[in-house]
């Protein structure tokens, strides 16, 4: 039985289901692949706590849900994050802080040094990828630490291992897709009558946008996703400088009523197309593939020389699926130490 030393970093709502799954899955990930996680560290935004002989999922979990922090605990040694991180006996970092859209932020700096000191680093956080995905990857491999990140593009859906694992010797020659659900669902709601600034409301409303949306509405979400994307399966190696980003700031309830009379619907669509790497409102077919793809839906659409086009749709309305593939991440990583 391999026992993996975790720190968890950030306690949102992806960590903390993460946390949850790894409690009701742990004697199927025992039994089926020889793995017991051992929680020995976590963070918010007020530090970290350290626990040599393993923290409780569910009461870490409990915690947080009913509103506290971690600097409440007894366990809790400050706000050096990154000091404390370095100077623990670890195997793996779960990463999953808010997006820091200039530099990457701590989060950068933390998983640089674990990769270096050989901890593997499973990630839902797309900061890290979008400021140094190449960087990462080289100092894991020469480190021999694993790095996997399937969640940070389009939550559950495999995309990248089906690119990357399933599409062997195959040139992608095409990508088309609606990444982000946000901005569906504003869409959605202007569509139905109501203003642009009445749909973010409706999106907070239902736990679908944050206090400040604009990383969504920007088309910035869609762009981290398209990059690693794009970096991860097409063996390419742009920045965020090489994609053109139009978000959906502009769109108007008389835009979307002509798209409709049409047949047509508008989706923020991220593309890679003949070396042209874009993301922008389409006004799609309603009966096609992107077209079809409405709410908390996110879809993909490959065009490769030998395996043919493909489509990959998801729902997901919550958080489950994203946790459950960080996990995912995790077990590919230690399944066969």
């Amino acid at each position: 039985m391999k026992t993996v030393k975790v720190a968890m970093l950030g306690m949102g709502t992806v960590n903390r289901t993460l946390l949850k799954i790894l409690s009701t899955k742990k004697d199927r990930l025992a039994e089926d692949y020889g793995i017991v996680f051992k929680v020995l560290a976590a963070t918010d935004s007020t530090g970290i706590i350290v626990d040599d002989n393993g923290l409780d999922f569910l009461t870490l979990v409990d915690h947080k849900e009913t509103g506290g922090a971690l600097s409440d605990l007894l366990s809790f040694k400050g706000c050096q994050v990154e000091n404390v991180i370095n100077s623990l006996d670890l195997d793996l970092l779960f990463e999953a802080t808010p997006v820091h859209l200039e530099t990457g932020g701590e989060a950068l700096n933390i998983c640089r040094r674990a990769l270096k000191n050989g901890i593997s680093v499973v990630l839902a956080n797309k900061g890290p990828l979008v400021h140094g995905i190449g960087e990462l990857l080289e100092i894991a491999k020469l480190s021999g630490a694993g790095l996997e990140y399937s969640a940070t593009v389009c939550g559950g859906l495999p995309i990248l291992n089906i690119g990357t694992r399933d599409m062997i010797a195959g040139d992608i020659k095409l990508i088309r897709g609606v990444f982000n659900g946000t901005s569906n669902f504003i869409i959605d709601a202007m569509s139905e009558g109501f203003t642009f600034d009445e749909g973010i409301e409706k999106a907070r409303a239902v736990g679908a946008a944050e206090a400040d949306p604009s990383l969504d509405t920007g088309g910035w979400d869609t762009a981290f996703k398209l990059l690693i994307l794009a970096n991860t399966v097409m063996g390419v190696n742009i920045k965020l400088s090489d994609i053109s980003v139009e978000g959906i700031d502009n769109i108007t309830s008389k835009k979307i009523q002509k798209a409709k009379e049409l047949g047509k619907t508008i989706k923020l669509v991220a593309s890679v197309e003949g070396g042209k790497f874009n993301v922008k409102p389409i006004a799609e077919q309603r009966d096609s593939f992107l077209g079809s793809i409405n709410g908390w839906e996110m879809g993909v659409e490959i065009h490769s020389d030998i395996y043919g086009i493909s489509y990959h749709k998801l729902y997901e309305k919550e958080p489950i699926p994203t946790a459950a593939s960080m996990m995912r991440d995790a077990v590919n990583i230690f399944k066969d130490k």
